[in-house]
């Protein structure tokens, strides 16, 4: 078994690996006290409580964007990704209709100078004239019952609307589900997701400023950015090409992360992440990892995005020379200048706007820099789950849902190993390898070391 992706696991893996992350803080590293129990102390909010929250508050927002949780800002953007789909899809369809229309009216110039009759008063011709206008519902009838495994066959139009029906939310990430509860959570994993703005972002910088002298600190445009930033809250697809300015699409990317209810690391755990800051290395790069399980799936899934950014221009920092000896300048933006400019905006202990909200004493913000500087340095391993951790997930599995061994051994056997933002489904076993498969699996089973005197 190897090291996987924390986004591969299914819904009710990593519903498990918060629950083993959780007692691993308390138990062994001693970092902090919080409660996955969904009543707290004095009738306090839990800390799954609150992250669930996250996916309920600020429903009915006017802005799309900015200012916004960010469950909802992901929410608009697959509404908007759906719009889009289907103005296309009508699009093809007017095309197919004028088509077929132009074919009938040449067949039928062709057959009336032979005296062939066209109306019902000069005879029955051999085959009706008359335009066939493609049927989306017969289509979708003869494409018959859809199941997971089949994802594979349809075309990436239809592939992706099932994905976007099978998305995860942050408040369904509760095992206690599958206790009695109607909803059983999805062995499935949970789609990537990443607000569109983010990425953009990202990627235009990637592209286009990666040698960008003072990136984050040099001045922008406020009416460029304001203008951005009205594009993107009404939904507007925004593409972000050569003609934008690097410092502003920059400042754009900071105004959102700033302007998020809740930021990319919860309030809530904000003591936990700083607490590791007087940790020596090893245990300190142990602790964020299962900090790291407990976020929701799309604060996650944009951290992860946004620390690989933040990596990447850190590795651009020095100057460097090309193969023809010709310098290349470096953006100054170390690991440490980056984490000065974005620890504030991602670890934050006030909401914006409260009393004392901009007042971080320099021990908190000493901590809170050194802490983003181990979450960009370590990115590229604090996102994986481990092997190990992966078997204390299917014991646990083992006890509360025996079930669904078998699929998440196979999944895990056959899977082949993938660093992408989506898994691609899986196919269907033919027979011979799946009785072969079996006996492999149920042969190696005692690797798990399971107590099966439950």
């Amino acid at each position: 078994m190897q090291p996987v992706p924390l986004h591969t696991l299914s819904e009710l893996e990593r519903a498990s690996l918060q629950e083993i992350a959780l007692y691993q803080l308390q138990e062994k590293l001693l970092v902090g006290h919080l409660s996955l129990a969904k009543e707290g102390p004095k009738g306090s909010k839990s800390i799954r409580q609150k992250l669930e929250s996250f996916s309920k508050e600020k429903k009915d927002c006017s802005p799309q964007t900015f200012g916004i949780p960010l469950f909802q800002v992901i929410a608009n953007d697959r509404a908007s990704r759906q719009l889009q789909e289907a103005v296309r899809q009508s699009r093809r369809l007017c095309l197919e209709v004028e088509a077929t229309v132009t074919r009938f009216r040449a067949e039928r110039q062709k057959r009336s100078p032979m005296g062939r009759t066209l109306g019902p008063c000069g005879g029955s011709p051999e085959e009706p004239l008359s335009p066939t206008i493609p049927d989306s519902s017969s289509r979708s009838r003869r494409r018959g019952a859809m199941s997971v495994d089949s994802i594979t066959d349809l075309s990436d139009n239809a592939s992706k609307l099932l994905e976007a029906l099978q998305l995860s939310h942050p408040h369904e990430l509760d095992p206690r589900r599958s206790l009695g509860k109607k909803r059983m959570l999805s062995l499935n994993p949970i789609s990537w997701q990443v607000p569109r703005i983010v990425d953009r972002c990202c990627k235009h910088i990637e592209t286009h400023g990666l040698q960008t002298v003072g990136i984050f600190r040099v001045g922008s445009s406020r009416k460029r950015v304001q203008q951005l930033r009205e594009e993107f809250d009404r939904g507007l697809d925004v593409f972000l090409d050569e003609h934008q300015s690097v410092h502003d699409v920059a400042a754009l990317l900071k105004e959102f992360l700033r302007d998020m209810p809740d930021p990319l690391i919860p309030r809530e755990l904000y003591g936990a992440f700083l607490s590791t800051a007087s940790m020596d290395s090893l245990a300190q790069t142990a602790a964020l990892q299962l900090l790291l399980f407990l976020l929701p799936p799309c604060h996650s899934d944009t951290l992860h995005r946004l620390l690989r950014f933040l990596g990447k221009v850190a590795q651009h920092a020095e100057s460097s020379r090309s193969p023809d000896g010709q310098e290349i300048p470096g953006n100054k933006m170390t690991v440490s200048n980056l984490a000065t400019i974005f620890g504030p905006n991602i670890l934050q202990k006030e909401k914006p706007g409260e009393k004392d909200a901009g007042a971080v004493n320099f021990e908190d913000s000493a901590a809170i820099i050194l802490v983003l500087q181990r979450l960009i340095e370590h990115h590229q391993t604090l996102f994986m789950v481990s092997a190990d951790m992966q078997r204390d997930v299917l014991r646990r599995l083992f006890q509360t849902d025996p079930d669904v061994i078998d699929h998440l051994l196979r999944r895990k056997f056959q899977a082949v190993p993938s660093t992408g933002q989506e898994d691609s489904a899986e196919e269907p076993t033919p027979a011979p390898q799946s009785s072969s498969v079996s006996s492999q699996l149920y042969g190696s089973i005692s690797f798990l070391n399971l107590d099966v005197d439950i």
